[in-house]
């Protein structure tokens, strides 16, 4: 989700920021880094937590109700809410994490062995390792196991619906409705959310 620019540089298509990145460059939510002229994900398959959670701590209420979900999350994000509970994983570059290589086809084979019918995309921002959301659903989709995204919602339309069509149930977390909160307190904007809230009940 990107495109090439005069002089390598390259332009985020991802996310409403759309970063412009030099050669060599990383864009702001620091997961993907422009390397002569072409943006790479330095997240997929590289997990850096895991754990089996109740589908209600998402929270989901009416998607698969007293199920457990494999929940999983890469580093980085792309706004930097001051009250984020997972900063430590959210708020850093891939670097600075020990990750564990797991394919897509090991997340959904993991799904399976813990008897979770639903891979979480969650703790972190999912829609920066989009790319990986997309892969492991659609193993877990080949496997019979569902997919779950918990996102805040920053995402541009083209990518969002890529997203909607290829997983099962997807959580908007809607700071507030202001647009002053949003740029002091998550260092974003409001108007994405809200476009993404529709897009996300279209496609339902």
């Amino acid at each position: 989700f990107y495109e090439k620019l005069p002089y390598k540089k390259t332009k985020c298509k991802l996310c409403p920021r759309e970063c412009v990145i030099d050669d060599q460059e990383r864009g702001y939510c620091g997961v993907r880094e422009n390397r002569g002229g072409t943006y790479h994900t330095l997240v997929h398959s590289r997990v850096v937590t895991a754990h089996i959670d109740p589908i209600e701590k998402k929270p989901f209420f009416h998607f698969l109700p007293g199920a457990v979900a494999f929940s999983l999350a890469t580093a980085g994000c792309n706004v930097n809410c001051k009250m984020c509970q997972n900063w430590d994983i959210s708020q850093v570059r891939p670097e600075q994490l020990r990750s564990t290589y797991a394919p897509p086809e090991k997340i959904a084979a993991l799904a399976q062995q813990n008897s979770c019918p639903v891979i979480a995309y969650t703790y972190s921002e999912p829609v920066v390792f989009l790319e990986y959301v997309l892969d492991c659903a659609a193993a877990g989709r080949a496997a019979g196991v569902r997919s779950a995204v918990v996102s805040g919602g920053y995402i541009q339309t083209d990518p969002l619906k890529k997203l909607c069509a290829q997983v099962d149930a997807i959580k908007i977390d809607l700071k507030a409705y202001s647009e002053k909160f949003y740029k002091d307190v998550v260092n974003g904007e409001l108007k994405p959310v809200l476009e993404a809230i529709v897009t996300i009940q279209k496609a339902s």
